[in-house]
């Protein structure tokens, strides 16, 4: 059977009867007044949802729809018949569209459902509802009323619970024949499926869920490229979406994570609330040994993005419980944990902090010159006490005794307070080199006093012999 899931119609409701303008003819019965009856009412148009079909083919060859009119009135007192209402049954997930309004009239989502498009006309009232006291035989009677009619579009929605996405030949047809009793078309060449398919998982503990497998979707789907996106409506109504990427590919300019990220592109282009539908991300044909190359990559990628990566093997059966896990806890709880992974630490934050030990260790430079410069400053204070000392010693005794009396006065000073230190210290400094000073020049003194005696002792025997 052809899929077929959107078609144009046109639908017409039924017209109204007209009322009669009849009297009533009588033998023996003068003036019997009138007895024009009313007329019948036209068939409305009901749209219902039948679970029975799955697809609008019938609505394809036969696209005109009109309901019966309702009968006239007649004498007699006789009232025309209401025709019956059209009823038009349609699968369950259709939507129903007023093409001049783009107007949603319907979204028939529930089995039985039941919608009316258009109402049936109304029948007219016949002369004998106009007869009065002042007015006993009205010649006149009301018309029907037109029936509505619209040109509607239709538009059928799958209703499943998960979606299967991916690039044409990524597995999607033989996932779907594994986890249920679907039997698509699998082959290998691309774009096997046509038509989408559903298929019911049987899950644990007596829950299940439908899962639905539309045609692949290439870059460039939403202008045409392709089989189009316009399959994408059929995951629509999805509460879960799984995302198979196809790590075996061969094609050239193709990786996996490019067409994860081209596909869900695409979903914005068609749809912004469905791209952002829970996706559960799977890496199929793992079976494949360049496939497992690429998984390590793809893994590392993803997990920045904060996703976390499936690995699964259609072909062999690999991964599918886990896999299937993930789904069930998304849409029977509402939960994502298990879609989502922690990112590792940016990269921008580890060079922030790793130069930090660098920029205290110039601190630690810088110091060292300072402290030898404090050292440089305090060696002179220290090797002036040395050179006191040399002088001290050098200095007659007597001086030694003058130093040994002034010592205790030191004492004294140091005992006072940080101030009085200080002044001491600055007024002993001033006494201490005049005292050096003093022993220089006494030096100076004694030594040229002998000189001075020899050069008069070899003066005098010269006077004495020019005498």
């Amino acid at each position: 059977m052809k899929f077929v899931d959107e078609v144009r119609i046109f639908v017409k409701a039924g017209d109204g009867g007209n009322g009669a303008v009849a009297f009533r003819r009588e033998k023996y019965v003068d003036r019997g007044g009138p007895n024009g009856g009313d007329g019948g009412d036209g068939g409305s148009v009901i749209f219902e949802a039948d679970p029975q079909l799955t697809t609008l083919l019938d609505y394809r060859y036969q696209q005109h729809h009109r309901a019966r009119n309702g009968e006239n009135g007649m004498g007699s007192d006789c009232n025309g018949r209401s025709s019956e209402d059209l009823l038009l049954k349609v699968p369950v997930g259709t939507i129903i569209r007023d093409v001049d309004t783009e107007e949603v009239l319907a979204d028939l989502n529930t089995a039985g459902e039941r919608t009316v498009v258009c109402k049936g006309g109304r029948g007219g009232l016949g002369n004998m509802n106009f007869a009065t006291s002042t007015r006993q035989t009205p010649r006149f009677a009301q018309d029907g009323t037109k029936g509505e009619e619209r040109t509607l579009r239709l538009e059928l929605k799958l209703l499943a619970d998960v979606g299967l996405l991916g690039y044409p030949n990524a597995g999607k047809s033989t996932l779907i024949s594994i986890v249920s009793r679907a039997r698509p078309k699998i082959a290998d060449y691309p774009f096997t499926t046509l038509v989408p398919n559903l298929g019911l998982v049987q899950y644990k503990d007596g829950l299940s869920f439908v899962m639905a497998d539309i045609p692949g979707i290439i870059e460039g789907a939403s202008e045409g490229v392709g089989l189009g996106h316009q399959f994408l409506r059929h995951v629509e109504r999805c509460k879960v979406l799984i995302h198979l990427l196809d790590m075996g590919t061969e094609v050239e300019d193709r990786e996996p994570l490019k067409d994860f990220d081209v596909l869900n592109e695409e979903l914005r282009k068609y749809s912004e609330e469905l791209s952002r539908k829970p996706q559960v991300v799977a890496a199929n044909k793992l079976d494949l040994p360049h496939a497992q190359e690429r998984l390590g990559k793809l893994t590392e990628e993803m997990r920045k993005r904060g996703i976390a990566v499936f690995p699964v093997s259609c072909a062999t059966g690999l991964g599918m419980q886990p896999l299937l896990d993930a789904v069930a806890e998304v849409l029977f709880t509402g939960r994502t944990d298990k879609l989502h992974v922690e990112p590792p630490p940016k990269p921008r934050a580890e060079k922030k902090t790793a130069p930090a030990p660098a920029k205290k260790a110039p601190a630690v430079v810088k110091t060292a010159p300072a402290k030898k410069a404090a050292a440089e400053k305090k060696a002179p204070a220290k090797k002036a006490p040395a050179r006191k000392a040399a002088a001290v010693k050098k200095a007659p005794a007597k001086k030694a005794a003058v130093v040994a009396k002034k010592a205790p006065a030191k004492k004294a000073a140091v005992a006072k307070k940080s101030p009085a230190k200080k002044a001491a210290v600055a007024k002993k400094a001033p006494a201490k080199k005049a005292a050096a000073k003093r022993v220089v020049t006494k030096k100076a003194a004694a030594k040229k006093a002998p000189a001075r005696r020899a050069a008069a002792k070899k003066a005098a025997p010269k006077r004495a012999r020019r005498s």
